[in-house]
């Protein structure tokens, strides 16, 4: 049986093995007051902003991209853009046939009412669905901009109240894509809301039960907040450049408060190890500085390292999410080597009051590791026995990710108890002339060949109808310019259907150049069906410069800490392992039904497509906060002149409480957001829980031990005195 021994107190650094980040945190713990006072400056600088500067929104021009990016502009050139619109459905309740004289009064009443609301351009006749059971009115507002059509919508909606509560024997409902827009944005808020409701209470009981003291416990969670708060005031004015896409917002949320209280509960568990050991306060907050705090330097530069990776992808949404989550872990990781020293500082032993007598008592009983020491014991017996296991295990789990399948979010992964998006459901079920258009637009050099570019298009739309590449042909039209020639296409199915996406292939590959050849256009074909086309085919190319890109500057990041090829390998193994664990679950939650009731989801049949790349990223960063804090310890074991076996036991038992404290806190976090009502970020928060469980487990537990000590003549970098290390001469 394998024992351990007790390290002696690891020393203090001296002045000339103080790196930067020790020099700060000494600073901070003499200079408590200032440190604060810069803090708490710079939280309140960025609330300011948050509070006087909106958050810039990404438009439908920061979305363009590939053929459908270009049809986009060509239409814009040309004033060929619609004039925005919204819908009022009638139905009979249950679904049942609609009584014409009842909807058609609904009509009569709603015509003059709305035509009255400022920015309201003229009320189309009513539209009937084939089988009587639904009607629709159009209504087309001015084109003005987003926040005059928002206005006009909110104001429709009054008017579409005002007419069903007249008719109470009807459904009566509006929709379009401003009052969606709205009505998501309105839910995106609440959801946040509800994030950090349900977070901070549920992270502050996780750090009562670390800690075991009540101060001890708030001041992750605050400074975490506090992160959160900073980030999102520093990411609204660098919207302006990076726009938002309606999501980053919550990324900031969840990646904030994981990765500010984990950083917080790394620093002062070290800390307070090193007072207990009989250091004094500000001799503890050097030693955390220099251990603790160069570990969470290096877990945040790799997180950053790792997020702007998304960057290549060149996509707006991708790049926000990155630019939201590195400020954050930015922020964080100032945080805990600035602020966070003056507290403990000031603080003292204060930091450990008031005691919760029960568990006070069991977190000193956890702090020794006996737990994960047993659980350990049979892979330092049988460590290949236990890789093997290991690995066999995680492979099962990722195998469901082969049949991942990737889609843009379509109407059919927004909540349906929004009212407005249950409407346009309907709307698209019952009226299949509703559904989205396909765009075919051409322009000429000369403008003499228009109306033979106008012919074609015409001839273009009936061969498409006939061959069931749409469901019907709209009017062809000439633009501004004399040049510029348009057909709108009706999508053959509903929003999200793949059949749709085949439409668009088949239009690109040969109808479309077939209709238009010798004409000597410049066309393109665009619309929501062929943007999800190009977005599908530009991840394709920049998946594999992603992958690459973050494995390899995260690998770099290792054997600069590490000295040692082989830990960065099996670092990224084991991230492999895990993130394929993790998309194998999702997969088989998302992609079936079986799980719908339990998180109360519809399954779209598929991922929402930027989530697992995004996953992987933060995924690959925030596991190497748990490879870099193991792997210190195991390290100064192994400097300690410890056997590989005894170094493995002491750096896994060393880090046992901090680690599962940790995983804790960032699955509590993350399963928050599996609750919310946005089918994204239910997706994101079940993949970041599930991979961080398994991490925090099977990596931690088997997969890492049983690897080392496998590897054991491969370590010997690790072995190697480094002057910068804290108690170097002790381990002499």
């Amino acid at each position: 049986m394998t024992t351990t021994t007790t390290p002696p107190p690891t020393r203090p650094p001296t002045t000339a093995q103080r790196s930067p980040v020790v020099r700060v945190a000494r600073w901070s713990a003499t200079h408590p007051w200032r440190a604060l006072a810069l803090w708490v400056a710079f939280v309140a600088a960025a609330m300011a902003v948050m509070a006087s500067v909106p958050t810039q929104s990404m438009g439908d021009e920061d979305n363009r991209i590939g053929e459908s990016g270009r049809a986009e502009a060509m239409i814009d050139e040309a004033g060929l853009t619609g004039t925005p619109s919204e819908l009022v459905l009638v139905t009979a309740p249950g679904g049942g046939t609609l009584d014409r004289t009842a909807a058609d009064q609904v009509a009569a009443d709603l015509q003059p009412a709305a035509s009255a609301v400022d920015g309201v351009a003229g009320v189309a006749e009513p539209v009937w669905s084939d089988d009587g059971t639904a009607m629709l009115v159009g209504i087309s507002l001015t084109d003005a901009d987003l926040e005059d059509q928002e206005t006009t919508a909110a104001d429709l909606q009054d008017v579409t109240a005002d007419v069903a509560d007249a008719h109470p024997d009807l459904d009566v409902v509006q929709t379009g894509g401003t009052s969606i827009g709205s009505a998501i944005d309105e839910r995106v808020g609440d959801d946040l809301a509800a994030g950090e409701a349900r977070s901070l209470p549920i992270t502050f009981a996780l750090m009562v039960i670390a800690f075991g003291a009540l101060i001890a416990a708030a001041i992750p969670v605050a400074l975490a907040f506090s992160c959160v708060l900073t980030a999102m005031g520093l990411y609204a004015l660098v919207s302006f450049l990076v726009p938002d896409s309606g999501t980053v917002a919550s990324v900031i949320l969840m990646i904030g408060m994981a990765v500010g209280v984990d950083y917080s509960l790394f620093y002062l568990k070290r800390e307070r190890e090193e007072r207990r050991k009989g250091a004094s306060t500000v001799d503890a907050i050097e030693i955390a500085a220099a251990t603790s705090g160069r570990a969470i330097v290096v877990a945040g530069v790799a997180v950053i390292v790792a997020m702007s990776g998304l960057m290549l992808t060149r996509d707006t949404v991708f790049v926000g999410l990155a630019v939201g989550a590195m400020l954050v872990v930015a922020v964080a990781m100032l945080g805990s080597v600035t602020v966070l020293p003056a507290l403990l500082a000031k603080l003292g032993r204060w930091v450990d009051r008031p005691r919760v007598p029960g568990l006070w008592r069991m977190n000193r009983r956890i702090g020794t590791g006996g737990i994960s020491r047993r659980l350990i014991g049979p892979v330092l017996r049988h460590p290949r026995v236990s890789l093997a296991a290991s690995v066999v295990v995680m492979a099962v789990l990722a195998a469901p990710a082969l049949g991942m399948k990737l889609h843009e979010g379509t109407i059919e992964t927004l909540p349906d108890d929004v009212p407005e998006v249950a409407a346009y459901q309907q709307v698209q079920r019952y009226l299949p002339t509703e559904r989205s258009s396909i765009d075919v637009v051409a322009r000429t050099a000369d403008a003499g060949q228009t109306d033979d570019v106008r012919g074609a298009l015409e001839m273009l739309g009936r061969e498409a109808v006939d061959a069931g590449t749409a469901s019907a042909t709209g009017e062809v039209v000439v633009g501004d310019d004399g040049r510029t020639v348009l057909l709108e296409l009706t999508a053959p199915e509903a929003d999200g259907d793949s059949r749709n996406e085949r439409a668009v292939t088949d239009l690109r590959d040969d109808l479309v150049p077939g209709a238009l050849d010798g004409l000597g256009t410049t066309w393109a074909v665009g619309g929501n069906d062929a943007r999800a086309v190009d977005h599908h085919a530009d991840q394709r190319w920049t998946l594999p410069l992603v992958v690459a890109f973050v494995l390899g500057l995260t690998m770099l990041v290792m054997v600069a800490v590490f000295r040692s090829v082989t830990v960065a390998l099996v670092t990224t193994a084991l991230n492999l392992l895990s993130v394929g664990a993790a998309f194998g679950v999702m997969v088989l939650v998302f992609q079936n039904t079986w799980a719908e009731s339990l998180l109360d989801f519809t399954s779209a049949g598929f991922l929402v497509d930027w989530v697992p790349l995004f996953c992987f990223v933060v995924l690959v960063g925030l596991s190497m906060d748990y490879h870099v804090f193991v792997m210190s310890r195991v390290r100064e074991g192994l400097r300690r002149g410890m056997s590989t076996r005894l170094a493995v036991e002491y750096g896994v038992r060393q880090t046992a409480s901090v680690v599962t404290s940790a995983a804790a806190v960032m699955i509590s976090v993350f399963a928050v957001f599996a609750t919310l009502s946005m089918l994204e970020m239910k997706q994101m928060g079940v993949g970041l829980s599930v991979a961080i469980l398994l991490d925090a487990t099977v990596v931690r537990l088997f997969l890492l031990p049983a690897a080392l000590i496998v590897l054991d003549r491969r370590l010997g970098p690790l072995r190697r005195p480094d002057r910068r290390e804290v108690g170097a001469a002790a381990e002499q």
